[in-house]
């Protein structure tokens, strides 16, 4: 059985590596480590008491952080192990990596070094996303000639790529798969899909079926690039005739091409679609882009 310490360990920030360095920003490691210590309000001894528990569990002496030890750590005359270093992200609610980037090791980086020192022999090689919280590259700026009420392919009209969390996009595949975007006057599937909604496109899948769907939200989409621009549409082939249906509630228009004349870029798999409007939008109106500055 483990030795239970006479109280669980707190359940104090989140993010405690961000408090400590909105405390002091340029503190070394080891103040950095006692300001999370102290904002979390736990003692030393505490420290040493959950530390222990966690050695016993995995059975290493390693994991165990003395009293004496953390204070020569908080003083900068020592520098922890992996071990100690774990049970310390345990008990501060830090992420491992963070811990490790105050004494300037940074995960991220080994698949960049991994890159520079290439191997004679041919491996599996590892892509791996160690923080799900790190930025990644996003649109936040659209190219001047983007125009806004017309559906489109994002690749053709992001200018600026900005940073969010990557655990937000990180089931989008940006090498594999195309996405659209559709315009804020196309109302051809609204309100199955609102104008101003993103969507994802597997270029895969170009022949349109014929196989009957149960309802609307089974029924394929499609991404169509048209002589003057794109579509997003159900679809329906007839010989060489190709005819977007749009929903019923939309007030749109039926539309046919001959298909010599279009180029299906492929079928609709997700969306990402505002639900609730913008406080000045228009009752019932589509959801609006944020103005851009």
């Amino acid at each position: 059985m483990p030795i239970k310490p006479h109280s669980d360990p707190p359940k104090g920030s989140a993010d405690g590596l961000r408090l400590a360095r909105n405390v002091g920003a340029n503190l070394p490691a080891g103040e950095h480590l006692k300001e999370m210590r102290n904002r979390l309000g736990i003692s030393l001894r505490q420290v040493e008491e959950y530390s222990q528990r966690i050695a016993q569990i995995e059975k290493n002496e390693e994991f165990s952080i003395s009293n004496a030890w953390l204070t020569q750590v908080e003083h900068k005359l020592s520098i922890p192990s992996i071990y100690k270093i774990y049970s310390l992200s345990v008990i501060y609610r830090v992420k491992f990596n963070d811990l490790l980037m105050l004494y300037g090791v940074d995960l991220e980086k080994i698949g960049k070094y991994q890159a520079e020192t290439a191997l004679p022999n041919t491996h599996l090689a590892n892509v791996e996303v160690y923080d799900n919280g790190r930025p990644v590259s996003f649109p936040v700026r659209f190219d001047p000639g983007f125009k806004p009420d017309r559906t489109n392919l994002m690749s053709r009209m992001v200018e600026i790529w900005g940073e969010v969390p990557i655990a937000m996009i990180q089931q989008m595949d940006f090498r594999n798969t195309i996405y659209g975007y559709i315009g804020m006057e196309d109302y051809t599937l609204y309100p199955l899909l609102r104008p101003g909604s993103f969507v994802q496109i597997d270029d895969r899948q170009k022949k349109i079926q014929k196989y009957p769907w149960r309802t609307e939200f089974d029924r394929p989409i499609y991404f169509v690039e048209l002589r003057d621009g794109y579509a997003c549409s159900w679809c329906e082939l007839q010989g060489s005739q190709l005819t977007l249906l749009p929903h019923p509630l939309s007030q749109c228009g039926v539309r046919t091409f001959d298909l010599a004349d279009v180029d299906i870029i492929g079928r609709v798999t997700a969306v990402a679609m505002r639900i609730v409007n913008y406080p000045d939008a228009a009752p019932g109106g589509p959801a609006k882009l944020l103005a851009q500055s």
